[in-house]
């Protein structure tokens, strides 16, 4: 009876003995010790003082503080000072083992204090590391929301530059030149009106009739935008509110002795007014969206008919593409030329030559009669009807890159830096010989109607020759490249166009009555070649790099009417049809490309028995 016996239904373990048992099999634990009881009835025995020692010394701890204070107190006992070695051996990615006490003075022999340390250091940074939880970086904070809108102010801003709204939106022949850019694709010419007047629209509902004048940016100082007083709003704008009370519950008219209602009050409703209006825009602008507008024309902006020209050459200096009078077109390939009848669209080779080469073609103003320029700097006279060759004239000593007729007498310009005039009836080679020009002459035309000729170089000049006089009337030297399109104006008498190339991209006018330059413009890209419109006062001209468009510009103004793109390589060559509304271009892509791009001639017949007919120009 005065025994121990275990409990009804098991044996009873106590909290000591089974904390001790968690203890000794927790992970992680150096040492590991076997489970026991203090009921009497399985062990009578008592534990060994040094494993009694041991496990008071090992509360409820985790194991590596345990090791932790282990070695701090081994540390401690030895007490060797620390000293620094010559040489430390790199510390070893894993924390030293220790087990048991024979092996833990073992390591204490062997390893010095300064290891012993980096080692327990190392094992407290990889406990901590895999205690904390991963989150957000600390050295990045989160911005705090202080609301969900932003509303803009225009106050002390240059409109001009942070807006964009104060210049018209222009549509440049070519696109931004910046490197990593790629061209934009045209718009359609309803999507450029829309966007217009979206401008228009925006510009009057922001700024009404006050909109802000910026005065450009001088190098003194920061630009600050000016301050424009503020100005009263006309009385339109404001809701003519009645001073009195709105309601009134009598009558509002009373008669007159004469029998007519008049108002008791002197109320002005204006309906017309800004506080009455129900639509986002202001009634001004409403006026100007109803207004009507002026048809625009219509461009087509692919062109009608294509040719391949095999053999068509990518050089700046020749001239290998003329539309006749006939409805002829001339073109040469290499060392043949061919000819395309556009109106049976029929093509035949006209002649080719042995051991030379195409330079330039050009047709006579009237007639079937065809001039070619050789490599060898001859001149060939060809009749096109019956496919023979008249007549073949020399003097010059390069090539004859540029031709130009004016009734019987043909002007050559060639690498020789001369200009020939020759009289196709006359049996000498030549009647006259220019010399102004200190590099190629590239680019030749005459003017009928004043008879004098202008010529374009590659020393950047442009001259103008009165008649067959052999010196220059003018000489025009503002381009700062090679001048090889010309173009004289049907419209107004003695203005001439010229276009520089890839240094210069311009197109310069010229008054050659008075000797002046009017006006020029920067197309951005190289000038191949200017032509006028004989039913407008419109010009097309022909570019190179790095769009290769063609582009329609109304004169004055010179503003854009049509951007056409199509080629792949610049385009070198251009051609009108007799009628004024087509042109063909050719590129060095060997393909010849023929657009519509002006509007027929309008002919109204007035009455009368001579039964005269005049050209209306729109």
């Amino acid at each position: 009876m005065g025994s121990n016996h275990p409990a009804p239904g098991g044996s009873s373990v106590s909290r000591s003995s089974a904390r001790r048992a968690s203890v000794s099999a927790a992970p992680g634990n150096s040492h590991a010790y076997p489970a026991y009881s203090d009921n009497c009835h399985h062990s009578h025995a008592r534990p060994e003082p040094s494993r009694q020692r041991h496990r008071e010394q090992t509360p409820d701890m985790p194991p590596e503080a345990i090791l932790q204070r282990r070695a701090e107190a081994l540390a401690r006992q030895t007490r060797i000072p620390r000293s620094p070695s010559p040489a430390v051996p790199p510390l070893s990615p894993r924390p030293p083992k220790i087990r048991g006490e024979s092996s833990s003075k073992a390591l204490l022999n062997a390893t010095p204090a300064t290891e012993l340390e980096d080692a327990v250091a190392n094992v407290s940074r990889r406990v901590v590391g895999r205690q904390v939880t991963p989150g957000a970086s600390p050295h990045r904070k989160r911005q705090r929301i202080t609301g969900d809108r932003f509303i803009p102010t225009r106050s002390g801003r240059d409109l001009s530059s942070g807006f964009r709204l104060l210049q018209p939106p222009t549509d440049p022949a070519t696109p931004s030149r910046q490197k990593g850019r790629t061209p934009q694709k045209e718009l359609s010419q309803k999507t450029q009106e829309a966007n217009q007047a979206f401008f228009h629209v925006l510009r009057h509902e922001m700024f009404d009739d006050t909109v802000p004048v910026i005065s450009p940016v001088s190098d003194q100082g920061p630009y600050t935008p000016p301050k424009v007083p503020a100005q009263p709003r006309p009385s339109m704008y404001t809701p003519s509110t009645p001073q009195k009370n709105l309601f009134v519950y009598n009558s509002p008219y009373h008669l007159t002795p004469s029998g007519t209602p008049q108002s008791r009050e002197s109320r002005n409703f204006d309906v017309t007014s800004e506080g009455y209006n129900l639509t986002p825009f202001r009634y001004s602008t409403q006026r100007m969206l109803l207004a009507p507008r002026r048809m625009q024309r219509v461009v087509s902006k692919v062109p009608f008919k294509v040719l391949d020209a095999p053999g068509l050459v990518d050089d700046f200096y020749l001239n290998l593409l003329d539309w006749g009078g006939t409805n002829i077109l001339a073109v040469g390939l290499d060392s043949s030329v061919f000819m395309y009848n556009a109106q049976t669209s029929k093509a035949s080779r006209l002649c080719t030559l042995e051991d030379d080469k195409i330079t330039s073609v050009s047709w006579i103003e009237n007639g079937n009669h065809l001039a070619i320029g050789t490599k060898k700097g001859l001149v060939q006279i060809w009749d096109a009807a019956r496919c023979k060759r008249l007549r073949t004239m020399t003097g010059h000593t390069g090539r004859v890159g540029s031709l130009a007729w004016n009734a019987h007498i043909l002007s050559t310009g060639s690498r020789d830096r001369h200009i020939y005039h020759r009289d196709v009836r006359a049996p000498d080679q030549w009647l006259r010989r220019l010399v102004g020009h200190k590099q190629e002459v590239c680019g030749l035309k005459w003017n009928t109607q004043t008879n004098q000729l202008a010529s374009g170089s590659n020393d950047n000049l442009v001259m103008v020759w009165d008649k067959l006089s052999e010196e220059p009337l003018w000489m025009f030297s503002q381009h700062k490249a090679a001048v090889k399109a010309l173009a004289w104006s049907p419209h107004q008498r003695g203005l001439l166009a010229s276009g520089g190339g890839t240094a210069d991209r311009r197109i310069i006018f010229h008054d050659t009555v008075r000797g002046i330059v009017k006006n020029d413009i920067d197309t951005g890209s190289q000038v191949c070649n200017i032509m006028w419109s004989k039913n407008s006062n419109e010009i097309v001209s022909t570019h190179g790099y790095s769009q290769n468009q063609l582009v329609i510009w109304k004169y004055p103004s010179m503003t854009q009417v049509a951007s056409l793109t199509g080629h792949t390589y610049r385009v070198l060559y251009l051609a009108m049809s007799p009628d004024g509304r087509s042109v063909v271009t050719g590129a060095g892509d060997e393909t010849l490309r023929f657009w519509e791009v002006f509007n027929k001639r309008v002919v109204h017949k007035l009455d009368g028995s001579d039964g005269i007919q005049m050209p209306v120009i729109r």
